[in-house]
């Protein structure tokens, strides 16, 4: 499993609220620290691809764990 700084679970919240979330967490991160993020809305890997596009935060890693997505986004800068 990698290392993280921050976790955010987002498990049983629908789009937006896992992005929406996601975006305050980050927003207390330095730059480099990595945000994991628990969700179980399908629609949540697409919107967190997109989201760290838009961003210029690095998605480290996306997949499946213990029936939720879970994803490491690495903060920019």
């Amino acid at each position: 499993m990698a290392n993280f700084d921050q976790e955010l679970d987002a498990r049983g919240l629908n789009c937006p609220l896992p992005i929406l979330r996601a975006k305050k967490s980050i927003a207390t991160l330095g730059g480099g620290q990595v945000l994991r993020i628990l969700a179980t809305d399908p629609g949540s890997v697409k919107d967190f691809e997109a989201f760290c596009k838009q961003t210029g935060n690095t998605l480290m890693s996306s997949g499946q764990n213990d029936g939720a997505f879970e994803f490491l986004i690495r903060k920019a800068g």
